[in-house]
């Protein structure tokens, strides 16, 4: 039997293809979306839907509302311009973590992988999957293992099944994401990585030039179907 499993889903790149994964090997039996006030909301839930729906796995929206409140990140703040342009070098280490604190949520990870545990926990269900990359983890650490593992060390703890949270992306590059993503035939079409809620991709954000640079990279050329 397989195990069951919740996949935490915003449509990026990153968590569809644990999506995908995820429903090839474990029983998903629900997908979260969380609504925090980000920019991309509409355009995450609306993805995320269609995503479960085509899988036929259930598919639940989180509200945070009071998240937004935290801090003074670009994705959630109006008065505040997601950084684009000059103000995004990803080869750059020094401006990649400056546009990386613009767009910081307090400990966001860390709350959904807590709501999660919580609908595991109450549901039966062993294992938890995030979409975190090894690309990202350089700027947000907590998108890493170390992240990971200390998670599961809490909800050793903190759930009675002892939650597991797994990530198929975790050593992955987001050129090795899309790689992989072609060779499951998931279309990219499906997806939203953008930060912005725009009709199509911006193209401008980081979300956007760190999948285009993948894209590039293994020669997908269908940027013009969906970049604004």
């Amino acid at each position: 039997m397989k195990s069951k499993a919740i996949v935490l889903l915003s449509s990026g790149l990153d968590s569809t293809l644990n999506l995908y994964l995820a429903a090839r090997e474990l029983d998903v039996v629900l997908t979260l979306t969380f609504n925090y006030g980000q920019k991309a909301a509409a355009r995450e839930i609306e993805y995320s839907k269609k995503l479960s729906d085509k899988l036929k796995i259930r598919h639940e929206v989180i509200d945070l509302p009071w998240l937004k409140s935290l801090g003074n990140s670009a994705l959630t703040k109006e008065s505040k311009n997601i950084p684009t342009g000059s103000d995004i070098a990803i080869e750059n280490m020094k401006t990649s973590l400056q546009s990386a604190k613009s767009v910081w949520i307090p400990n966001r990870n860390g709350i959904f992988l807590n709501i999660a545990a919580g609908y595991a926990e109450s549901l039966g269900v062993k294992i938890i999957i995030p979409g975190f990359n090894a690309e990202e983890a350089a700027t947000f650490p907590d998108n890493s293992y170390e992240f990971i593992r200390a998670t599961r060390k809490a909800f050793m703890l903190s759930t009675a099944n002892q939650v597991d949270v797994q990530c198929y992306t975790i050593s992955m590059s987001k050129t090795e994401i899309v790689k992989a993503a072609q060779e499951l035939m998931i279309p990219f079409t499906e997806m939203w990585p953008c930060y912005q809620n725009f009709e199509k991709w911006c193209g401008e954000c980081e979300s956007c030039i760190r999948a285009k640079r993948a894209f590039k990279l293994n020669r997908v050329d269908i940027l013009g179907n969906f970049l604004k």
